[in-house]
């Protein structure tokens, strides 16, 4: 076993910030790399130490692998945590991190490689006898083929890329017609996103659940599941609210998923944290989907229900020590629920906004939970994904959950730029997502801008004329009853709330 003493956190925002405080609770040494465009974020004064690895753009800072091995060297690092995205699942860069004797806080490159790929994820796991989706077992390369196996599988059928994550490479067809179209056009944008232009077709499911189990397997064999999260509320195939439990599953089909997802990683010898996805379709009937070989945004969530650390447990496996979890003891505390707050207009395709923060006041309260690396005044910058919070909360049932969701987002105060805060509130107060029988195509189905349009303005107005009335009662009652004493104390109170807010 090998003690980790210093990690450097190769990542940004919310999730560098949330790797940071984890290791600072188990005595460990911290480092914040960011791009000159992050000079000033909080993840950056938040660390032991921090340093610059190059100019806004991504490509020339936080996706630079030698200069985040070479700031591991220049600061003593002994550790690297990629947190999700950016370099969290390049096999390169993982061998260049173990080649330079540095403790990469993940699953192997051989693992990575395996679940990397669609096509051979497939392969591993059908050694399980694991249920796979109908679909292509080879990547596709002609029109001719697509339309055979298209005709095999039967309308609509899904292209998707072999290398493919994060929503990107994926496009419906549902009829011959539009093959040619939709083969030419993923095959391209696999090509860009990922350097990879192989595709393969499977069926699309229609009126499917997004159903994931977080496991955890250490370098010893030992691999377990931490329950299920559901993620069916996307945009772009990309999720936005995520539960856990799932109300879609009941015990028996809980511990059969579960085991499922326990097989998966046990075929490809996985060890760390990582996400098994199924889809789930309303004969509640599953199949492997993908398997994400990282921490994942929706991780706290996990967190909420079983009462672990996944960082600290990451670390742990990563120095080389057993898992000290067992499978049975492992139970379900309560109902959490988590919205990504993005800086996009929903009333606008859900386009990507920019700006600066005028206002920037967090929700609290028991059960509340906010994981950012923004504060007020700061620039939401171009360079960088749009998601700048997640909000969640845990209460003892479903009910709760909702409802304590619904005061969080009615009690975060958020201006300056456009987000998704109103169409969450929207969605989780609406009777499918509410009786549990939503599926994947929410959006499509029940969302159009003018719904939160319209709740949002008669809620800005209700709001001015509260406020106004407030304010004015608030100032009557301070001047007929504050004392000397009470107007000190107050003013105790009002700062030491603005340093609790840093």
């Amino acid at each position: 076993m090998q003690k980790i003493k210093k990690i450097l956190i190769a990542n940004r925002g919310e999730i560098a910030l949330r790797v940071m405080h984890s290791a600072k609770e188990m005595g460990i040494t911290t480092v914040a790399i960011f791009s000159e465009a992050d000079k000033n974020s909080p993840h950056v004064r938040y660390a032991h130490e921090a340093i610059c690895v190059g100019p806004p753009p991504s490509v020339e800072s936080y996706l630079n692998g030698e200069k985040i091995i070479e700031a591991c060297k220049q600061t003593g690092a002994d550790a690297i945590h990629p947190g999700y995205g950016f370099l969290s699942e390049n096999t390169d860069f993982v061998r260049k991190v173990i080649e330079a004797n540095l403790i990469f806080i993940g699953p192997s490159p051989e693992s990575m490689e395996v679940m990397g790929n669609k096509l051979t994820a497939k392969e591993a796991v059908s050694k399980y006898n694991i249920p796979i989706i109908p679909g292509s077992e080879n990547s596709i390369s002609t029109l001719k083929e697509a339309k055979v196996m298209a005709i095999e599988i039967g309308y609509p059928v899904l292209i998707k890329a072999s290398a493919g994550g994060g929503g990107k490479g994926m496009r419906v067809v549902w009829k011959e017609a539009h093959l040619a179209e939709g083969l030419q056009r993923t095959t391209s944008e696999a090509a860009k996103a990922f350097g990879d232009g192989a595709v393969f077709l499977e069926k699309f499911i229609e009126f499917n659940k997004h159903i994931e189990f977080q496991i955890l397997g250490d370098q010893h064999g030992n691999v377990i599941h931490l329950f299920e999260r559901e993620c069916s509320i996307q945009r772009r195939h990309q999720k936005i609210i995520e539960e856990a439990p799932s109300a879609a599953l009941n015990a028996e089909l809980r511990q059969e998923m579960g085991q499922a997802a326990i097989n998966v990683a046990k075929s490809c010898s996985y060890y760390g944290a990582g996400t098994v996805e199924f889809i789930f379709d309303q004969n509640n009937n599953y199949y492997f989907l993908e398997m994400n070989t990282r921490l994942q945004v929706e991780h706290p969530v996990t967190e909420a229900i079983t009462g672990l650390d996944l960082v600290k447990e990451q670390i742990k496996i990563a120095e080389g020590r057993k898992l000290d979890i067992r499978q049975e003891n492992l139970h379900i505390a309560g109902h959490a629920i988590e919205v990504r707050v993005y800086a996009e207009d929903p009333s606008n395709d859900f386009l990507p906004d920019i700006g600066k923060l005028k206002r920037y006041r967090r929700p609290q309260g028991p059960g509340v939970r906010v994981d950012d690396g923004i504060e007020e005044g700061m620039e939401i910058s171009i360079y960088y994904d749009p998601m700048i919070a997640k909000l969640i909360v845990l209460a003892k049932n479903r009910k709760e959950a909702i409802n304590r969701m619904t005061k969080a987002i009615e009690d975060y105060e958020i201006s300056g730029i456009e987000t998704t805060l109103d169409f969450c509130k929207f969605v989780i107060n609406h009777k499918v997502f509410i009786n549990g029988t939503f599926n994947t195509r929410f959006v499509e189905e029940y969302f159009s801008p003018e719904k939160i349009d319209s709740s949002s303005q008669a809620g800005t107005a209700e709001l001015k004329v509260a406020a106004v009335v407030a304010s004015r009662l608030l100032k009557k009652h301070q001047l007929r009853h504050m004392t000397d004493w009470d107007r000190h104390d107050f003013s105790k109170w009002r700062l030491r709330s603005k340093n609790y807010q840093k």
